[in-house]
């Protein structure tokens, strides 16, 4: 009687990946070679992925994923404000990369070209920048609606290049329990929500409306 042979999930060929990656300190030379060494086929690999550049893309936008449905989990997380939901999705996030270190500091070094080893975050990017998006209020958004969406694109590339530095920070951190890169997120997040208070740039963009205003009643 032949055994029937385990149906292949996503998870298993990340989690195989990974395995990889970590045991040998290299990636895979091909897809032909990853499904080999680990006994499953180039088809049911391509039932999930096109290549294996999207496959380290996709980990860490599963971390990102984990990180939301973790955070919907918690029933005060949705009447926390903006800048809580923002700390809770960092210290959710950093966990979630803690337990994964190994792979993320492996992964994030591998190349010598820090460019290429920065490709792996670029669905990471885009999850976060929506992210960003979704839970921005009006406490933050400029009144006046023709700057809304500069304002937007803005603080997603600004919130980007935050979270960018502070995996560095991270990656850096030798402190037990990673307790520097803790105190790093919130004096970070503090900060950049003081500087996208929007109280002074409304009271500037309405003083130069009314200096415009001036100068063409006045001619």
């Amino acid at each position: 009687m032949t055994t029937k042979k385990k149906v292949i999930t996503k998870d298993d060929i990340v989690s195989k990946y990974m395995e990889e990656v970590l045991e040998k300190g290299q990636k895979p030379k091909s897809v032909y070679h990853f499904t080999k060494e680990n006994d499953f086929t180039e088809a049911e690999f391509y039932a999930f992925f096109g290549t294996l550049e999207g496959l380290e893309k996709e980990i860490f936008r599963l971390f990102f994923e984990n990180t939301v449905n973790l955070l919907h989990k918690n029933e005060e997380y949705q009447q926390y404000d903006m800048k809580n939901k923002m700390l809770s999705f960092y210290f959710t996030f950093f966990e979630i990369l803690t337990a994964n270190r190994s792979y993320v500091l492996q992964s994030l070094k591998i190349d010598r070209n820090p460019i290429k080893n920065l490709v792996q975050l670029t669905t990471l990017r885009n999850s976060f920048k929506e992210y960003v998006s979704e839970i921005l209020t009006d406490d933050y958004r400029l009144e006046q609606e023709k700057f809304q969406k500069f304002q937007e694109k803005a603080i997603q590339e600004s919130s980007w290049l935050q979270l960018m530095l502070t995996i560095k920070f991270w990656m850096e951190d030798e402190s037990a329990a990673f307790e520097k890169t803790d105190i790093f997120i919130e004096k970070s997040v503090n900060a950049s929500f003081e500087l996208m208070n929007v109280a002074p740039m409304n009271h500037l963009i309405d003083f130069g409306k009314f200096l415009f205003k001036e100068k063409v009643h006045s001619r």
